[in-house]
């Protein structure tokens, strides 16, 4: 087999090996060519070349995102490296095990003016869950010069390591930095750092490997409720006739469906679901904006909760975050096994364990369901709006709101559906989503960039199709996705072009002035058409019903290339539409 020659990296290709890290994205680079030579030489690996690093980075975590499992990205130095952040962002507040290795230059030679060159050292500090800075190799000394010698003695600390540190201890200190950098990836779920520095020559390469790093397996401990903090909760619980469940970005079949019905039976408990929270039952109450925003103050007094229970990730909803904010419940408690964010600034109990962790533990040991008209009651209100929801679209023109409704419900049921964020997420989230279809979105940091990348990461690591929905300015930001040659066949994009920043227009603030149409909304004419030609994909495009559901009865037929669908609309209408819709539905 073909290795690199330097032992630095065959240390960092053998860690990531033994610790199943299967997934290596790769940007070109010379820099990090040691660890390109020795990840795309070894058939473990499954590789894959992404030249763009801030789309390589979000490639890699839409298959971390779906395999739950560390994915790697691998860059040279300098500003390479900065373009990664973005996902790293995203990592970090989504719970993503994302592993990036940085090449750097020697120590000596950062800080001098040599080209490519930034301290890359705890570059993300910040935003990652542990950063490792590696130790360069030591040459052997009869291949040293003089004019290489003073550079690297220079330094004091590097002379210190020269003289008093042998190789062996500067090996210790590198597999130190790997085991615990790739253990806290895989037991806390989020993004590391290793930065790796590499001398010249950087292409050499052997066939036989000169060190056999050490691999300390990551331990879990066992996480456990205290009894009173169990008791505590238990008689607040039984008391209580106004429990709320609010369900942020969780991953799909986390849950015990057993839980859920159990739940479910109690008329004082309301489960308030997004559609990232892939959960779904009959009794529980999905659309959240729909419950919540036509509430006249008196209904929102009797709709606040005594006990707030959370658990998932961040919550898309603005409504129910201002609702609970005013109105707060007397405890809010958080179950996750990492942190408990105080988004309603009423936390008092963040229990340290899984959500189903805690309900095998918890829900057999409550004693009595509370007698409480609280589910009843907007179980009724949930009616009524579903079916004002349903008389609404039936009656408003083409726009954002009708597209969404069509394209949500064309989607085949062993589909995955990546979400936009802005207002794709939004719209979204006012639809009721087939159960079987699993919903994800960049909700970390809610940025639009990167969702593109995202889904296609998706799209390739999980065996189920893949249809990405996105607005125009999200899909042009992140254009050089497609410029990928791993996309599967199978995978689909619905654009949604209303010609700019959408959004804006249901924001406070003056509308249709030069100001806001450049700097706000930023009209554009440009299309997706000659980007699908450039890369291979299949276009169509709509502007009306009957466009959009001709195009939409073939979109996910099989095809020998994937698909993008742009459905044009109205952008002077669809403000107002979205508007409307919650006056209406009252």
């Amino acid at each position: 087999m073909t290795y690199p020659k330097i032992p630095l990296a065959q240390t960092v290709i053998q860690l990531c090996k033994a610790k199943g890290i299967k997934h290596i994205v790769i940007s070109p680079g010379s820099r990090n060519a040691p660890l390109t030579i020795g990840f795309t030489h070894d058939s473990f690996f499954k590789c894959y070349s992404i030249v763009d690093e801030r789309c390589a980075a979000f490639f890699a975590l839409g298959i971390a995102q779906q395999i739950q499992e560390p994915t790697a990205v691998v860059c040279t130095s300098g500003s390479a490296l900065l373009n990664y952040y973005p996902a790293v962002a995203e990592a970090f507040y989504s719970d993503i095990p994302l592993v990036v290795l940085s090449a750097d230059r020697p120590k000596h030679l950062v800080g001098i003016g040599d080209g490519q060159t930034i301290n890359q050292k705890k570059v993300f500090d910040n935003h990652i869950l542990y950063s490792a800075n590696l130790k360069l190799d030591l040459k052997d000394e009869k291949n040293i010069s003089r004019e290489e010698e003073l550079p690297i003695f220079k330094n004091l600390e590097d002379k210190f390591e020269r003289l008093l540190g042998l190789q062996k201890d500067i090996q210790t200190h590198n597999e130190e930095g790997l085991n615990n950098a790739i253990n806290l990836a895989c037991l806390k779920k989020g993004p590391v750092h290793i930065n790796i520095p590499f001398d010249e020559p950087l292409y050499e390469i052997v066939d036989t490997l000169s060190v056999s790093p050490r691999v300390v397996d990551a331990k879990i401990k066992p996480q456990e409720i205290e009894d009173y903090v169990l008791k505590s909760c238990l008689e607040d619980w039984n008391a209580a006739s106004k429990k709320m469940i609010l369900v942020g970005v969780n991953g799909p079949n986390t849950i015990e469906q057993k839980w859920l019905d159990e739940l479910a039976k109690d008329d004082s408990v309301i489960v308030f679901t997004e559609t990232t929270s892939n959960l779904h039952h009959p009794s529980f109450f999905p659309s959240i904006d729909k419950l919540i925003a036509p509430l006249t103050e008196d209904e929102r007094q009797q709709l606040q909760p005594d006990i707030l229970l959370t658990f998932g990730g961040l919550v898309v909803s603005k409504k129910i975050k201002q609702f609970l904010r005013k109105y707060k419940p007397r405890h809010h408690w958080h179950i996750d096994s990492k942190t408990a964010n105080d988004t309603f600034f009423c936390l008092d109990n963040h229990i340290q364990k899984s959500p189903n962790a805690f309900f095998e533990t918890f829900l057999p040991r409550v004693t009595h369901y509370v007698k409480s008209d609280y589910k009843p009651i907007w179980t009724s209100v949930k009616k009524h709006r579903t079916k004002r929801h349903k008389a609404y679209v039936e009656q408003i023109p083409f726009s954002d709101f009708k597209v969404f409704s069509s394209a949500l419900k064309s989607i085949p049921e062993d589909y995955i559906l990546q979400s936009g964020n802005s207002s794709a997420i939004r719209y979204t989230q006012l639809f009721k989503i087939n159960k079987n279809i699993d919903v994800f979105c960049n909700r970390g940091t809610s940025g639009i960039d990167g969702s593109t990348s995202t889904a296609i990461g998706c799209a390739v690591a999980n065996s189920k199709p893949t249809v990405f929905i996105t607005g125009d300015l999200s899909f042009l930001y992140d254009s050089n996705a497609l410029w990928n040659k791993h996309i599967p066949k199978n995978f689909r994009i619905i654009i949604v072009n209303n010609q700019g920043g959408g959004i804006f227009r249901i924001l406070p603030g003056h509308k249709n002035t030069d100001n806001f149409d450049t700097y706000f909304e930023t009209n554009h004419d440009l299309t997706a058409e000659h980007l699908c030609k450039m890369y291979g994909f299949k276009y169509e495009s709509a502007s009306d019903e009957d466009s959009l559901k001709s195009s939409l009865a073939s979109f996910y037929l099989e095809d020998n290339q994937p698909k993008l669908l742009e459905v044009f609309t109205p952008k002077e209408v669809n403000d107002e539409v979205l508007l409307n819709y919650f006056e209406f539905i009252k």
